[in-house]
């Protein structure tokens, strides 16, 4: 029998953890895509540094869908220098952000260096960016004002976040990831979500393609919504107000 073919989409911690790890203990062809916008704490530090891409999203779909040993799984999550704030309200290096980082500046390719963790955690399915170049997410206030940088939007006090979220995209615009494009365009279901709406979710649809796939694919379209709403992202919102939103960057309906 046909294994089914599973796309689930995501950044954050919400996802691999809900979703990733129930998943992989089934009979299923799992494929994870991941937002790749993340900028801030290790992440960032380490992004800004070595001019890589962000590790911090996508280490945790790659740990959610690990068979490794369980050392494996502890030396992943390990954090060396608990005692320095490398930004505000972060501590400290974070193991896969720097095995992740370090094999893609040895060998100047991140998808060699994804293909090596995927080894190293034996890891059950895929694990893919959504865009595979350095961006910026950013952010069109109500008011017209701009807010540049993930961290920002998620947790940042240099904006009023009373007001709210008219458009994000990605600076500067690039395409979509095309091994993660052709993944999606035959899948049996496609999973978005839970996770941070603005900060998370969308992330992973703004590159160029994604809207065209997700419009012809065939899949049945799942959005897992968030519990809570989030002051600064969507405050106010209902399940209604949610939906139509993913569904507006899609392009498409759901399910």
């Amino acid at each position: 029998m046909k294994k089914k073919k599973i796309v689930c989409f995501g950044g954050g911690g919400a996802m691999p953890q809900l979703i990733l790890n129930p998943l992989k203990n089934f009979d299923f062809d799992i494929v994870s895509i991941t937002s790749m916008v993340d900028n801030g704490g290790s992440t960032g530090a380490l992004r800004k540094e070595f001019n890589t891409m962000p590790a911090g999203d996508i280490r945790r779909h790659l740990l959610a869908l690990s068979e490794a040993e369980e050392w494996k799984k502890e030396l992943w999550q390990f954090r060396f220098a608990k005692d320095i704030e490398i930004s505000p309200q972060h501590f400290g290096h974070n193991f896969a952000n720097v095995f992740i980082t370090g094999l893609e500046t040895i060998f100047g390719d991140f998808e060699q260096a994804l293909k090596i963790c995927h080894q190293f955690l034996n890891v059950k399915g895929m694990v893919l960016p959504a865009i595979l170049d350095q961006v910026q997410l950013m952010a069109e206030l109500e008011d017209g004002s701009l807010i540049e940088g993930e961290e920002e939007i998620d947790l940042g006090e240099n904006h009023n976040r009373d007001l709210k979220i008219k458009n994000i995209y990605l600076k500067p615009w690039v395409r979509a990831y095309q091994k993660a494009l052709d993944k999606t365009k035959i899948a049996d279901n496609i999973i978005i979500g839970p996770g941070d709406l603005y900060s998370s979710l969308i992330p992973c649809f703004l590159g160029g393609g994604w809207k065209e796939t997700m419009v012809q694919s065939r899949a049945k379209k799942i959005f897992i919504c968030p519990a809570m709403t989030k002051w600064g992202e969507t405050q106010n919102y209902s399940v209604k107000d949610f939906t139509k939103i993913v569904e507006k960057y899609l392009g498409t309906l759901l399910d």
